[in-house]
């Protein structure tokens, strides 16, 4: 260690969008010690989100996508290392890659991300079955769809309506199966779900819920063919597109001897059971200080923000992670924004005359747990800053006549900097830790 409590070296394990901020973060607030990033592809880092959108649509190249070009990495000092960590030493503070080399760490942040669940069915290996997580799968999918008819999408969450989207807009046959009653059936509001249904089935996507696939066929070439569901019909389909949900990646914490459960156990300051080992983003089950739950969350602003606390811990600040969780998705012209979790809700009121733009508000008795806008960012952007403060809101509130979150908000003195006299739900203060 130098610099009093900070570690002399830093490794990060991930390029992805945490694993990137960590580094970033780290030089941006003065820490002068060695930063090696190791990335298990042969790509700057690059942002996830628009590989469903704007890349498979043609509006982006690779390069467009890069967080920062390469010339930012050797400015900053910050090592970048194509390979694969096999082995985590923590006793000897190493980690060993696939090449047989070892490097050593004075902190250790893991920030390997998840990985795309896989059909266990016959024929998921056929050519033109795709999932979507990195940059060269975008690739194979975008190169595939240019030449694809009939597209068959397995689930409705957000990636696999993404993808549907932006095949239908090329004009692609899409039949999208899902085994739950209704799309993003984890994610959304039944009322939301509704409108996303009925949006893509407007733009003339075939919709099929409450079946499973039982097995993938193809012709003699070992292309795809046709998707066979739970009922026994076969569907067409020369591109299949596999969006399931994903699977934390833990390997490398479990056999280092970490606690892992859902994801890498780690506390709210993303400590796992190790002193000189964090983990972040979407491989972290953290515990969160505003539920006082464990999480694991997938998204940007999750990864973004656990790299900038990991960062800060480094450097001498402690405290808890307390971000807001929130979230987006595009499809067609149509932008879905969320603030919070609504998980374990048992209310939802709608604002908004309009069917096509509205939010729902989401309660679990008295509180606001999470608020769902579709193409109402003035909302998303009151109830971030509501949530987020922690105003009090009651169902009975947004009964009354003319309500509105942007008006309630400034009636609770919450529409500017200044919070002076603000009505708040009190929150379990974090209990300050000089550990880093």
């Amino acid at each position: 260690m130098t610099n009093g409590a900070h570690p002399a070296s830093v490794v990060v394990v991930g390029a992805g969008q945490g694993g990137y901020q960590t580094a970033a973060s780290l030089r941006e607030r003065g820490y002068t010690g060695r930063i090696t990033l190791i990335s298990g592809e042969d790509a700057l880092p690059y942002e996830r989100p628009p590989l469903s959108k704007a890349y498979l649509k043609g509006d982006a190249d690779e390069s467009l996508l890069w967080l920062r070009p390469a010339t930012y990495y050797a400015r900053q000092s910050i090592e970048l290392v194509e390979g694969t960590v096999t082995a985590i030493h923590p006793a000897a503070r190493t980690i060993r890659l696939a090449d047989g080399s070892v490097r050593d760490y004075g902190h250790l942040v893991l920030a390997t991300g998840a990985r795309p669940r896989r059909l266990a069915v016959p024929g998921a290996g056929l050519r033109g079955v795709h999932t979507l997580r990195t940059a060269r799968d975008a690739a194979a999918l975008r190169a595939s769809l240019r030449a694809a008819r009939r597209a068959v999408v397995v689930g409705a969450g957000f990636v696999g309506l993404e993808f549907a989207a932006v095949a239908r807009e090329s004009g692609c046959e899409v039949t999208v199966v899902e085994a739950r009653d209704r799309p993003l059936a984890r994610a959304v509001s039944a009322r939301t779900a509704a409108h996303f249904a009925r949006l893509h089935r407007e733009k003339d996507a075939q919709l099929l819920f409450g079946q499973g696939v039982v097995g993938l066929h193809g012709d003699r070439r070992g292309a795809v063919t046709a998707v066979e569901v739970s009922d026994g019909r076969r569907l067409p389909a020369d591109l299949v597109l596999v969006g399931i949900g994903v699977e934390p990646r833990t390997e490398l914490a479990a056999a280092a001897g970490l606690p892992v459960g859902g994801g890498i156990t780690v506390d709210s300051r993303l400590r796992t059971g190790d002193p000189y080992i964090s983990a972040i983003g979407d491989c972290a089950a953290f515990l969160q200080v505003r539920s006082d739950s464990r999480l694991r969350l997938e998204s940007v602003q999750n990864a973004v923000g656990h790299a900038r606390l990991v960062a800060e811990r480094l450097t001498g600040s402690h405290h808890a992670y307390g971000e807001l969780p929130w979230f987006w998705s595009e499809q067609f012209s149509t932008t879905l924004q969320i603030a919070g979790v609504a998980e374990g809700h048992d209310t939802e009121l709608v604002l908004g005359e309009a069917p096509g733009a509205f939010s729902v508000l989401l309660f679990r008795g008295d509180e606001l747990r999470a608020v769902e806008s579709v193409d109402r960012p003035g909302d998303h952007l009151a109830a971030r800053r509501l949530l987020d403060l922690g105003v009090e809101m009651s169902p009975g509130d947004v009964e009354a006549p003319g309500f509105t979150l942007k008006g309630h908000l400034a009636d609770r003195g919450g529409g500017s900097r200044g919070i002076g006299g603000i009505s708040r739900r009190p929150r379990r203060a974090p209990v300050p830790d000089p550990r880093t």
